[in-house]
C-alpha cells in the first residue's frame, strides 16, 4: 500500500501518523532506534505490506497489467488504490480528507530529524498536497512520470497510463473488495489494540 492507505490505518496520534510514514523510509531491525510508539507504527506497516503482498485478491490485480508491466504492477496498484481511497474516502473515515492530510503535514512540520529522504520530502508533500492530490486520477500520470525517473530503465512504465485507463473499473473493485479486509486485519494486530485501549483509558474519566 502507499502512503495515503498505510495513513489511514494506522491510527490517527501523531507517534501512528509518523510511524506509517517512517515504514517506507526505515529498514532493518528496530529495537529501540525510535519511541516505543513509533517503532509500533513501523511494525504495523511492515505487517500491512506483508498482508498485502500475499493477498490473493492483490495477485488478481498485479494479473491484470501486460506479462511486460508485471515487474512493477505492484507499485502501479499500490498508487492506484491510494486514488481509490481518496475518492472513496468518505466510506472508510468520518473525517474530511482535507482535515486529515492537513493534520499530517502538521505532524511532519512539528517534527525534527525526521529519517532518511522523508527529512527531504516531507515539505513538498505538504505544499503540493500530495496525499489530497490522489482525489484526481490524472494525478496518477505525474506520479508515474516520477516513478519512471527514478528508474534505471525508465522506459518499463511506457504504456502504463494507458492500461490504468483501461483497468479503472476492474481495479476499483479490486479495491473495493480488499481493503476492508484489511482493515479488520490491521484492527487484529496487537500493536493496533494496545494502542487503542491506551487512548481510550487516557479519555477515561
Amino acid at each position: 500500500m502507499n502512503y495515503l492507505a498505510h495513513l489511514h490505518l494506522g491510527g490517527s496520534q501523531p507517534a501512528q501518523l509518523l510511524g506509517s510514514l517512517y515504514g517506507d523510509f526505515v529498514k532493518g531491525p528496530l529495537a529501540g532506534r525510535w519511541p516505543a510508539d513509533i517503532e509500533a507504527a513501523i511494525r504495523v506497516h511492515r505487517h500491512i505490506d506483508a498482508f498485502t503482498d500475499a493477498h490473493p485478491l492483490i495477485h488478481v490485480a498485479k494479473t491484470r497489467f501486460p506479462s511486460e508491466r508485471r515487474r512493477l504492477s505492484g507499485v502501479l496498484v499500490d498508487v492506484f488504490f491510494d486514488h481509490c481511497l481518496a475518492r472513496d474516502w468518505q466510506a472508510y473515515s468520518p473525517e474530511p480528507l482535507g482535515l486529515f492530510t492537513r493534520r499530517v503535514y502538521g505532524v511532519l512540520n512539528e517534527t525534527p530529524g525526521l529519517p532518511g529522504r522523508l527529512a527531504y520530502i516531507a515539505p513538498r508533500m505538504a505544499a503540493q498536497d500530495w496525499l489530497g492530490s490522489y482525489l484526481e486520477f490524472e494525478v496518477l500520470q505525474d506520479v508515474m512520470a516520477g516513478m519512471a525517473r527514478r528508474l534505471s530503465r525508465p522506459g518499463l512504465l511506457d504504456g502504463a497510463w494507458d492500461e490504468l485507463v483501461d483497468l479503472y473499473e476492474p481495479l476499483s473493485e479490486d479495491f473495493r473488495a480488499f481493503y476492508p479486509e484489511l482493515q479488520r486485519y490491521v484492527e487484529s494486530l496487537p500493536e493496533v489494540r494496545e494502542a487503542l485501549d491506551m487512548y481510550q483509558a487516557t479519555r477515561s474519566p
